[in-house]
């Protein structure tokens, strides 16, 4: 594998910047009361009607989710690779991207399910459930990066006499940056999709249109949930693409 460049200072291209503005002016255009009932209800799938709580507050509640959980797998995942990409580690290394890729083959609902009976309705088994699929990219990634940055970048840093801590701080972190928040995006991209999930254990957010338009067989509620959900995962692509020195 090539090593990784180090971050430059750059400004953002004008296709970036634009995204950043474009996805989430369209989500906020979206969340004014009325205007997505507008847009779907003239397509004959169904009848979406005021929502209770309204759209905006399913939203927050949902982005509440995704940022928590998100905060949670960037605090495990992170040191986790730097404790398995040390020198000597590899058996440990191993073991753990097993056990975490492990927690990705089980269904979202099984986890949930399993999750139940011990935290109970609401945030917690969901939250339980993003970490768990959040967490995958973000170590891999992680792993991947801190392994390829330059022997000759380390080699160098020594001879200018720098502490492990430091290297890891100075040197390795900021190679190995770009690699980690490409994983970081992912996982908050995936986590949008999964938190909708969360709906049928009580925890909010925009998997409940999508829920009550499956159990209603009313296509324009699925629509609305999906619509707003895909919004907001391109919002917060595209606002992460703005900070990612490895984006081109």
């Amino acid at each position: 594998m090539r090593p990784i460049r180090g971050p430059t200072r750059r400004a953002a291209r004008p296709g970036g910047l634009w995204a950043a503005l474009l996805w989430p002016a369209l989500l906020l255009i979206c969340l004014i009361p009325g205007v997505l009932p507008r847009l779907i209800n003239p397509l004959g799938l169904g009848e979406v009607g005021p929502f209770e709580p309204q759209l905006w507050r399913l939203t927050l509640t949902h982005l509440g989710l995704v940022l928590l959980s998100s905060v949670v797998v960037l605090a495990l995942g992170l040191p986790l690779a730097v404790a398995v990409t040390r020198p000597g580690r590899d058996a440990l290394r191993q073991l753990s991207e097993t056990l975490v890729g492990l927690g990705q083959t089980v269904p979202t609902f099984a986890v949930l399910a399993l999750a139940v009976p011990v935290l109970g309705f609401g945030w917690a088994p969901t939250l339980l459930g993003l970490i768990v699929y959040g967490l995958v990219p973000v170590l891999s990634n992680a792993v991947v990066g801190l392994q390829s940055v330059s022997p000759g970048a380390l080699d160098a840093a020594r001879g200018m006499g720098m502490s492990a801590g430091q290297r890891l701080w100075r040197v390795e972190l900021p190679l190995a940056r770009p690699v980690i928040m490409a994983g970081v995006r992912t996982s908050t991209v995936y986590n949008v999709g999964t938190a909708t999930v969360g709906a049928a254990l009580g925890a909010g957010g925009l998997g409940e249109p999508i829920i009550n338009g499956l159990s209603q067989q009313n296509t324009a509620l699925v629509m609305t949930g999906a619509v707003l959900a895909a919004l907001l995962a391109l919002s917060l692509d595209a606002l992460m693409a703005l900070f990612d020195p490895g984006h081109h």
